[in-house]
C-alpha cells in the first residue's frame, strides 16, 4: 500500500477478504475511543492488581505453595492468545475479536471473585488471561483501522499514559480495594468497567464486514504458543524458581529456540500466516519491533526493582514506594502526551526514538549515584529522566508500527508489538534480577558470612530488616543498593542498544497526512 492510501483502499486478506472495511466517515467518536482505551486499561490493570491482595487471598483460600500461579497463569494466558487474537481479528473483523475478547475476560473476571480455593482461582485467571490477550491488540488494531497513522497519533499517546499509569497504579488499587471492600472486588470491578467498553465499542463502531473462507495457520499457531510458553515460564523461574544453569532452565531455552525455528519456517509458507513475514521486509517495522522489546525490558526493569530499594534502603511501604516511582511514570506520560500531539499536528518523529535512547540511558546512569545514605526525594526524582527516555521510546515504536503495517496485517502487526514488549520484559525482568539477586548476596555474604547467605536466601522482608540488628540492617541495605546499581547498568546497556538501533528509523511520511 502506498504512503497516501487510505486503509479501506486496502483488502484485509491476500484472498479477498474483508474483514474490516475501514474507517467510517465522520470519524470515531471520542466515547468510542475512551471504549477502547478502556479495554487497554483493564488488561494493564489486571496484570499488576492482584499483587497487593494476595497475602489476604492465601488468608483467606489458602494453598500458599500455589501462590505465584495466580499472577503467573495470567501472564501466561495473555502472552500466548496475543498474536492470536490479532490475527482472528484480522481473519474476521476486530471490532467482533474485540468484544469478544472482552466478554471472555469479564466471564473469568466473574469467577475469579466467586473462586472457592486457590485451584479455581488460578484457572480462572487463565481464563481471563485469555480474553486479556485480546483486549490491547484489539485496542490498537480498531485504532489503526478507524484512524489514519496521521489521526492516530494523539489516540496512542494516550495509550502510552495508560501503560505505565496502570501498572504503577495497580499495586496501589489493589490495595486499596482489599483494604476497603475485599479481595474479590479486586475482580468484580472490572465488570462495570468492562461493560462500559463493551457499549461504547458495539453501538459506536460501525464497520462493513464481509465473511470468507480464511485458512487458520494451526502449525503456526500451535508452535508459537509452544515458544511463549516455554519464553514464559524461563521469564519466571530463571534466577528464582530455579538456577540459569538447572536443567529445567536449559531445557525451556532449548524447546522455545526450537519452537522459534519451526515456526519462521511454517510461516514462511502458510497461506494465512499469524504473523505475517511481509511484515518484517519493512525495515522501519522491524526497528520498531525491537524497541517495543527493549522497552518492555527496560521499563518492567525500573518499576521491578526500584521500589525494593525504597522498601529496605529508604525504609518505606509498600504505598509509599509505589508513590515515589511517580516522577517516572509522569516522565513517560509527559513525553508520549507531546509526542502524540506533535506528531499529530504534521511534526516528525525519526529523532524521538534518538533521544530517547539517549535519555533513558543516562537516566538509568543516574542511578548510579543513589546510596544508602541518598534521600527518598531524590532518589524519586532520578527516575524522571529515565521515564521521559522511556516515553521517548515508547511511543514512536506503536506509531511506526501502525504506519508500517497495510490495514490486512494491522491486528498481527499490534499483536507482534504486544507480544514482543511483554516477552521483553518477562526476560528483562529474569535477567536483571538475576543481577540483582547475585550482587545482593555476594555483597551480604562478604560483610555477614554464611549468615548473609542464609539471610538472603530466605524470605527477607522490609518488616523482618527492621527487628534486625543494626550490622546486619547496615549490610542488607549495601546489598540491595548494590544490586540496584547492577539493575541500573543492565538498563542502561538496553537502552544503548536501542539509541543504536533507532538510528535506523527512516522518515517515512505517515498515511492520511
Amino acid at each position: 500500500m502506498t504512503a497516501g492510501a487510505r486503509p479501506e483502499e486496502a483488502m484485509d486478506s491476500p484472498a479477498g477478504t474483508k474483514a474490516d472495511s475501514a474507517r467510517p466517515d465522520p470519524p470515531p467518536s471520542r466515547l468510542v475511543i475512551l471504549g477502547l482505551l478502556l479495554g487497554i486499561v483493564l488488561a494493564t490493570l489486571d496484570g499488576t492488581v492482584v499483587g497487593t491482595a494476595l497475602p489476604t487471598i492465601v488468608g483467606d483460600l489458602g494453598g500458599l505453595d500455589h501462590l505465584s500461579w495466580v499472577i503467573t497463569a495470567y501472564l501466561l494466558t495473555t502472552a500466548v492468545t496475543t498474536p492470536i487474537w490479532g490475527k482472528l481479528g484480522d481473519l474476521y473483523g476486530h471490532k467482533y475479536g474485540y468484544l469478544t475478547s472482552i466478554t471472555v475476560f469479564l466471564i473469568g473476571s466473574v469467577l475469579c471473585g466467586v473462586a472457592q480455593d486457590m485451584g479455581q482461582l488460578i484457572a480462572f485467571r487463565a481464563l481471563q488471561g485469555i480474553g486479556a490477550g485480546g483486549l490491547f491488540v484489539g485496542a490498537l488494531a480498531l485504532i489503526g483501522t478507524l484512524l489514519t497513522p496521521a489521526e492516530a497519533g494523539r489516540a496512542q499517546s494516550l495509550i502510552g499514559v495508560l501503560l505505565p499509569a496502570a501498572m504503577i497504579g495497580g499495586p496501589l488499587v489493589g490495595g486499596f480495594l482489599t483494604d476497603q471492600l475485599d479481595w474479590r472486588w479486586v475482580f468484580y470491578v472490572n465488570v462495570p468497567v468492562g461493560a462500559v467498553a463493551l457499549a461504547l465499542v458495539g453501538f459506536g463502531v460501525r464497520l462493513r464486514a464481509t465473511r470468507a473462507e480464511p485458512r487458520i495457520d494451526l502449525a503456526g499457531a500451535g508452535l508459537l504458543t509452544g515458544a511463549i510458553l516455554a519464553l514464559t515460564l524461563l521469564g519466571s523461574w530463571a534466577g528464582t524458581t530455579y538456577a540459569w544453569s538447572s536443567p529445567q532452565i536449559i531445557g525451556l531455552a532449548v524447546v522455545s529456540a526450537v519452537a522459534l525455528a519451526a515456526f519462521v519456517r511454517v510461516e514462511r509458507r502458510a497461506p494465512e500466516p499469524v504473523v505475517p513475514p511481509r511484515l518484517f521486509r519493512d525495515r522501519n517495522f522491524t526497528v520498531a519491533q525491537v524497541l517495543s522489546f527493549v522497552t518492555g525490558a527496560a521499563m518492567l526493569a525500573a518499576a521491578s526493582y526500584l521500589p525494593q530499594y525504597m522498601q529496605f534502603v529508604r525504609d518505606m511501604s509498600s504505598t509509599e514506594s509505589g508513590l515515589l516511582l511517580l516522577p517516572l511514570m509522569l516522565g513517560m506520560m509527559g513525553a508520549q502526551l507531546v509526542i502524540g500531539r506533535r506528531v499529530g499536528d504534521g511534526g516528525h518523529y525519526r529523532l524521538y526514538p534518538i533521544a530517547g535512547g539517549a535519555l533513558a540511558a543516562a537516566g538509568a546512569l543516574a542511578l548510579l549515584t543513589l546510596g544508602t545514605t541518598t534521600s527518598a526525594p531524590v532518589a524519586s526524582g532520578l527516575t524522571l529522566l529515565l521515564g521521559v527516555g522511556i516515553g521517548c521510546l515508547m511511543q514512536p515504536a506503536m506509531l511506526i508500527t501502525m504506519n508500517s503495517a497495510e490495514s490486512r496485517d494491522m491486528g498481527a502487526a499490534s499483536g507482534t508489538q504486544t507480544l514482543l514488549r511483554t516477552i521483553g520484559g518477562s526476560l528483562g525482568v529474569a535477567v536483571l534480577g538475576s543481577v540483582y539477586t547475585g550482587r545482593l548476596t555476594a555483597t551480604v555474604t562478604d560483610e555477614l558470612g554464611a549468615d548473609g547467605a542464609r539471610l538472603t536466601g530466605g524470605e527477607l522482608t522490609p518488616e523482618l530488616l527492621r527487628d534486625l540488628p543494626e550490622p546486619v540492617r547496615h549490610a542488607v541495605r549495601t546489598g540491595v543498593v548494590d544490586g540496584l546499581h547492577g539493575v541500573a547498568l543492565g538498563t542502561a546497556t538496553l537502552c544503548a542498544l536501542a539509541f543504536a538501533v533507532s538510528w535506523l528509523v527512516r522518515e517515512v511520511p505517515l498515511r492520511g497526512r
